[in-house]
Order: structure tokens, then sequence, then C-alpha cells
């Protein structure tokens, strides 16, 4: 495992006591931009406490906490960069609906250069289409509305989103959201809606020529220096609008701290001042009484210190503290990023330079490097059931289109497993027996995938298919009787629900 070389600068710092003139040196150093790279910083030199810093990793440690990363910004300096394997640094990562508040950001820019209006009725932006239940409330829904979750159309949430489902499975995404009829005023009631996003993605295209994608590459991902994205998009070449974009934590961080500088970057006004103000304003009112959405940002006036954030499923974060300069971005494959959060809002010392605590920095470095180390292997539990081994497994239908599957087992530290997801086959990928998931290439977006098994006395066979950077934690339980096989499937995010199916080896 190589530990990156800004890590081990930040090791240094970290480690390093300096001076009284030194310590006020790196807290006044000029402005800059990270455009070519954040500069890093110890916790203490920005008033933060390593020793508190370090507890997080503790309670992570203990409670076997799926967070993939996490990086700390003060100041604009990087105070922790840390990853946890099998996530690795210089991967990208699936950041789910932090895709919204980047929408809404692109809306933002779009706005600034007169190609949308924020009160622009969607009528006007899609006056080519022919949109179905076309009353006095559509005609009133505007950009604004949903950029607020606030639209008014017979959107749901509920039963895994359903509404979102049901948009995939049509053949023309915008048209499906569009024609949906209206259950609310425009403005009078939230709902979250995620194919109200898809519009807006729309809309952007409509507006420039460009998918949300390309717009962004040339107004938002250039000028941050911002490189190693993906962002699909559907079958008529609109990104999409809700979820799915891929980014680097340190770049998520860079779109945190534009936000944070009011839209501002480098010497120019990205997105409209005043309207990244507005961005971060209640502008309506979910469920949580401590809870209010702007525009595509989630808003919590009332907590210590008052913050921001771009929220995604999984535990994907990019949260802001305008009243304590931070910015903090999480992710991880299902976890509860508020349980760190306490950890760095206790790490807030000061604003203004703590002395170096050299102790402290050593074991947050240790504790970083610790992260990064994959774990120790054990002794398998039990025998694999040889009689399976090298069959094919024909499956019944269920949710993840998994047509197959063959298991091969030649020694007791490591396995192969081959799947037939739909109409592809997924490539041999080993499995690590003995506690320690073996990791290999060419998963969703390029991403590698960690998989590990575990053979129980009953002959069942416990598989974990961990899509790293792609959030997705799958669980299969393997119960083998003679030719057949009982599959039990789970996934940790619940991004589909649990099932039971079916399989036969003709072998």
């Amino acid at each position: 495992m190589q530990i990156s070389k800004r890590f081990v600068t930040v090791c240094v710092m970290c480690a390093a006591v300096l001076d009284g003139a030194g310590v006020r040196s790196a807290w006044a150093q000029e402005t800059y931009w990270p455009t070519h790279g954040w500069r890093y910083s110890s916790p203490e030199a920005q008033g933060m406490d390593s020793q508190v810093l370090a507890g997080a990793f503790d309670y992570i440690r203990d409670h076997h906490t799926p967070i993939h990363s996490l990086t700390i910004v003060r100041n604009g300096y990087v105070v922790l960069d840390a990853y946890f394997w099998p996530f690795m640094d210089g991967q990208f990562h699936d950041v789910a609906s932090v895709t919204k508040s980047v929408t809404s950001t692109l809306v933002g820019i779009a706005i600034g250069k007169h190609k949308l209006e924020l009160r622009q009725p969607l009528t006007s932006v899609f006056n080519q289409r022919r949109i179905a239940n076309l009353d006095e409330q559509k005609k009133r829904m505007a950009i604004e509305h949903l950029l607020t979750m606030t639209s008014g159309l017979d959107c749901h949430a509920s039963i895994g989103e359903i509404t979102l489902s049901q948009m995939r499975k049509s053949a023309d995404w915008t048209q499906f959201m569009l024609d949906l009829p209206m259950r609310d005023e425009p403005g009078s009631h939230f709902e979250y809606c995620s194919g109200g996003m898809h519009i807006l993605s729309s809309a952007i295209t409509k507006a420039t020529g460009l998918s949300a994608f390309d717009f962004a590459r040339h107004e938002l991902f250039n000028p941050l220096g911002i490189s190693n994205v993906a962002w699909p998009a559907d079958g008529h070449g609109v990104s999409y609008g809700w979820g799915d974009l891929h980014l680097e934590p340190r770049d998520m961080a860079k779109l945190g701290y534009l936000w944070l500088n009011k839209g501002r970057w480098e010497d120019r006004q990205l997105v409209p001042e005043k309207l990244m103000e507005a961005a971060i304003q209640g502008r309506s009112l979910p469920m949580s009484s401590d809870t209010k959405y702007g525009y595509g940002f989630w808003i919590y006036p009332n907590r210590q210190p008052p913050l921001f954030e771009a929220l995604g499923r999984g535990g994907q974060r990019i949260s802001v503290s305008p009243e304590k300069n931070v910015v903090v971005v999480f992710t991880g494959g299902e976890f509860e990023p508020g349980d760190i959060g306490a950890f760095i809002g206790r790490a807030i010392k000061s604003d203004q330079p703590m002395p170096e605590n050299p102790s402290a920095a050593a074991r947050l470095v240790a504790a970083v490097k610790d992260a990064a180390t994959p774990p120790r292997p054990v002794s398998p539990l039990s025998q694999p059931l040889r009689t399976v081994s090298g069959r094919r497994y024909t499956l019944t239908a269920n949710p993840i289109d998994l047509k197959s599957f063959v298991l091969t087992f030649s020694g007791t530290e490591v396995a192969h497993l081959q799947l037939e997801l739909g109409h592809r086959s997924d490539p041999l990928r080993p499995i690590g027996l003995d506690g320690v998931p073996r990791v290999s290439a060419g998963g969703n977006f390029g991403l590698p995938v960690a998989v590990s098994g575990v053979w129980r006395s009953d002959g069942t066979f416990l598989v974990e298919y961990n899509e790293i950077g792609n959030i997705n934690m799958y669980q299969f339980r393997l119960k083998f009787s003679g030719d057949d096989v009982d599959v039990e499937l789970s996934e940790r995010s619940q991004v589909i629900p649990n099932a039971r199916f079916h399989g036969t080896s003709v072998n």
C-alpha cells in the first residue's frame, strides 16, 4: 500500500514543532486558491486539536464505521486528508445526491450568463415540447420551484423514490417528468424529487446547447482545476441531474470552498454572489424542524455552528460552516457522518493558531496511516464445500439482474467468483477467504471492487461484494443443497430491497 506524497507532507507538518513565529506565519499566509493543488497545515496552526481528531479514528475503528474518506479544510488549508482501505487516495467516488447541489450550482452559473432565469416558467424553457396535463398550476411552475423541491409535481420520494424508478424506465426521462400531473400549487409544499433535478439538467442543456457535464467542464470544473470526473447521461444525452456524479474527495472540497467563498474563485465570480447567498438560505421546509432546504442545499441554521450541506446517500457529504471557515468532505459506504462530525466540532478550539502538540500529531499521523492499511489475514473459519467449485448456477429473477455465478475454490486463502449480470459478464474476481477482501479492477466507472467470503458450518457461503467508490455493498448468503442454491441478497445502503431467489446447476 503506497501512502501519498501529500499525506507524507501533512505528516511532516503535523509532527514538526513550530515556534511561536512559525505558527503566526502559518496563520497569516497570503490568500491563495487551490486550483492547482491544496496547501497543507497542521490542525493546531488552524486552531484545531489533533488529539480530538485522532479520537475520531478510534471511534471509526471501534464501531467498524464504513467510511471511505475524510477531508477537512480550514482557512483554506487541508488539515486532514484520510483514506480508509480499501478506498484509496487518487480514486474518484460516487457522490450520490451531492450531485443535486452541483446541478443547482450550474443553474446558478447559467443564470449569471443570462441563459436561464430563476423565475422562468418551465413551459418557456421547454416551449418546443408538448407537455401533458398542462393546467394553470403547471404553467406557474418555474426553475426556482425545482431548485427548492417545491415543484408541485406528483412526484414521490417514498418506496425507494418510486417516481425516480418510473422515470428511469421511461423512453424520455425529461418528458416523463414534465408530463406528471400537478399535486400542489408550485412553491407550497416540499417533496424530495430527484426527477425534478433531472429536469434542471435538461434545462441547462436546452439553454446552453451543452450537457450539464460539458457545461460544468467549461464553467465549473476547469476553473477549479477538477479533471478526474465521471457523470453519466440518459439516452438523450442529459446528464443525471440528481446523482451518480463521481469526484475525488479533494475536488469535492474545492466545490465546498467555492460555496464558502460565495461563488467566487480566483478573480472570477463563477456563481452570482447574491444568488449563491440566496441558495444557502432556507427556502422550503422539509419535515424536520431543524432542517431547511435552499437551492439544492440542506440548511441547518440552528446547529452550532450553523452550516449547510450537499448531501448524498451512503454518507456522502460536503459540509460548509462559514462561521468557522471550515469545509468537511465525507465519502462512505452507508454510515452517519454526524457521528464523526461531532469530533470535528469539538476539535475546533480556537479562531487563532494554537501551540503545536507533537505527541497528538504523531498519534494522528499513525491513525491516518493505519486507516489506509489492509487488515491482517486470519485463518478461515471452515473449509469450503468442494462440490460447488466450478459449477455454474443459473438464477431466477432478482433485483440486480444476476443471471448466473460460478465459484471456484483452489486454496484456503483465495477463491474466485464469476458473475453474469444482465447482458455482461463481470471480470473474474478473487475472493479473500482469510478476512482480507481482495481488490480487483473493472467495476462500474472503472473503479475497483473488493470481495470477501466465509463458509459457515452448515454449508452456507457468505459473500461481500463491495463496489467501494460506487457506494454499494452487496451481501450474498448462498445456501447450497445438492444441485440447488438458495440466495439471500441485501445491500447495505438499501438502494435495492432485500430479496430471496433460487438457482440451479446443471453440471
